[in-house]
């Protein structure tokens, strides 16, 4: 070779850390910002200014995911997190929210 040097080879990408229960889909609560399985959270998306419960996850658009817990629901709402989550400016309506999100 005429001087050059060998690149570097990339370096190896970080894996998938495994879920908490070892199977299926893991999703992170926007209140307590812990990783679980997605069937033990709440899709929640914005719609016209309002927090709607998605528990089918059929819903188009962006969602957020939130613990059974009102503590959890309490911390995303002090933290602001839902509008950053679902990248809406502006406050929204978390009424509907709450008759869903009860202790199990």
């Amino acid at each position: 070779m005429s001087g050059r040097t060998r690149a570097t080879p990339c370096p190896p990408t970080r894996k998938r850390q495994a879920s908490p229960e070892g199977v299926g889909p893991v999703r992170t609560c926007v209140g307590c910002r812990a990783r679980a399985a997605k069937a033990d959270l709440v899709r929640v998306v914005a719609v016209e200014g309002e927090c709607v419960p998605d528990p089918a996850g059929t819903l188009p658009g962006r969602g957020a995911h939130v613990h059974h817990d009102p503590e959890c629901l309490a911390r995303a709402e002090r933290r602001k997190a839902f509008p950053r989550a679902l990248r809406v400016s502006g406050p929204l309506d978390t009424e509907r929210l709450h008759a869903v999100v009860v202790p199990r």
